[in-house]
This record gives structure tokens, C-alpha cells and sequence, in this order.
């Protein structure tokens, strides 16, 4: 068995706002994702691959996963079979946490084997699809497309909240209740935020935050058909039991 993961209030003023923070110098090299190609599929090859301490990978054109779009040589030739080193996509993902994984881009250096000087490819990847054994949690199998600057990726981006400490609603006894976990955008490549932080700390019980409230870059375009749509509200918590009224 295995699985895939992927990749205004009522007259209050709530502040939403998008985070995009670029890793430094030395995480940027360290979160370089190093990869060797593969000529081969299959699932003998794959659990050889696994055997050995890396994980298959495919790295794909967008062109290749948007549907309707015609295959060209020059997608085609950007399709990549490739292993990735376990211990290196374990350790980036404890830094990036997995939410945030398939919101945040990465360097990826493809090169002619393990440990080789000579780099066959190189770019910028967004991950996309993670393939995971359901009952051990390893990971079995990535999924990557290029995103290289001036294009237009559709992101599935994980909204988290912030302020429920103070939050006036939730000290009164009230319920945070999360509506939606994630926002779905086309965002530039350069422009990807992995994670859009809703701030509930002035929310009172009733109160809302809608799709349009969400403040992010202006060239980022929500992918929704109706952006009234909340994302969370505050619910009053009901007692169950509760005391009779006096007589």
C-alpha cells in the first residue's frame, strides 16, 4: 500500500499576508537537490535504487502535466529520469517541513553519477508529487516539474494561522474552526510563496476570513471560482452538559 501527497471579517480588519522567506547563502546550498540520471523504469530497477539509499525521481516540463497542452520536442527533451539521495531529501525536508515541501523551490544539479564533477543539467524544480509507502512512511518515489523564472506554476499553497493565543473568540471558549488548508494559485516561479499565514487574533465568535481577504504578490492569481469563500471562521463551542436553569 502506498500513497500520494501532495504537493474582511465582520468589520474587522484582519491582516493576511504571504510569506516568501529566501533561504540564505549557505541553506541555499545546502537545499541543492543532487540527482543522477537513470536510463531505466521499472519496478526492479526502482527498488534496486531504493536499496541502495536513493529515491527514483522524474523531473518533468510543464507542458507535460498541464492538460490540453500539445507535447514538444523541447518539453520532451526537459523530461528526466533521475535518483536523488535519501539521506539529503530527508534532511531538506525536516528543514522545510513536509507541508511546505511542495510550495517551495529548490536548486537541482543533475549530474553524470554519484559523486561526478561533470553537471549534464541544472535548474530550478518545484516538487510536486511525493509517493510514500503507507505503512513504513519511507518515501518511494518524487515528482518535480522545471520552474524557471518567467514561468507559471498552479500551487496548492498551504495556508496556516497565527494570533490564536490572543485570538478574543477562542479566549471566550470559542472553536477555530479550518475550512481550508490550502489556497490554489498560478504563481510566477519566482514568486511562490510556501506557506500564506491567515492572522486570527482579532476574530471574535461568528467572525470569518474569506479567499478575498488573503493579501499575497500581485501577480499571483487565485484559482477559484467564487473567492467569497471562507477560509476559517470562529464557531461557539456548545456545552454538553449544560446546568439547569434556576427556578
Amino acid at each position: 500500500m502506498a500513497r500520494w501527497w501532495r504537493s474582511a471579517t465582520n468589520n474587522l480588519r484582519t491582516v493576511v499576508v504571504w510569506s516568501q522567506t529566501p533561504p540564505s547563502s549557505s541553506s541555499a546550498g545546502y537545499h541543492t537537490i543532487q540527482a543522477i540520471p537513470r536510463e531505466i523504469s521499472g519496478s526492479r530497477v526502482s527498488s534496486k535504487d531504493r536499496a541502495q539509499g536513493r529515491i527514483p525521481a522524474v523531473v518533468l516540463s510543464q507542458h507535460l502535466i498541464q492538460k490540453g497542452t500539445p507535447n514538444t520536442s523541447q518539453s520532451m527533451s526537459r523530461k528526466h529520469l533521475v535518483t536523488t539521495e535519501r539521506k539529503q531529501i530527508q534532511a531538506i525536508l525536516k528543514s522545510v517541513q513536509l507541508p511546505f515541501f511542495c510550495s517551495t523551490t529548490f536548486p537541482l544539479q543533475i549530474r553524470a553519477g554519484s559523486g561526478s564533477s561533470h553537471l549534464l543539467e541544472s535548474g530550478t524544480v518545484l516538487p510536486i508529487k511525493i509517493h510514500r509507502d503507507e505503512e513504513s512512511g519511507k518515501i518511494l518515489n518524487l515528482v518535480f516539474v522545471w520552474a524557471e523564472e518567467g514561468s507559471e506554476l498552479k500551487v496548492d499553497v498551504p495556508v496556516i494561522f497565527k494570533g490564536e493565543d490572543v485570538c478574543p473568540g477562542l479566549k471566550k471558549g470559542g472553536h477555530l474552526n479550518w475550512i481550508r488548508t490550502s489556497l490554489k494559485y498560478l504563481c510566477p516561479a519566482e514568486h511562490i510563496p510556501p506557506k500564506i499565514e491567515v492572522d486570527v487574533s482579532n476574530l471574535d465568535i461568528g467572525d470569518r476570513v474569506f479567499m478575498r481577504d488573503v493579501e499575497v504578490h500581485p501577480s499571483l492569481k487565485l484559482l477559484s471560482k467564487n473567492e467569497n469563500m471562507p477560509i476559517c471562521n470562529i464557531v461557539a463551542t456548545k456545552l454538553e452538559n449544560p446546568e439547569p436553569a434556576s427556578l
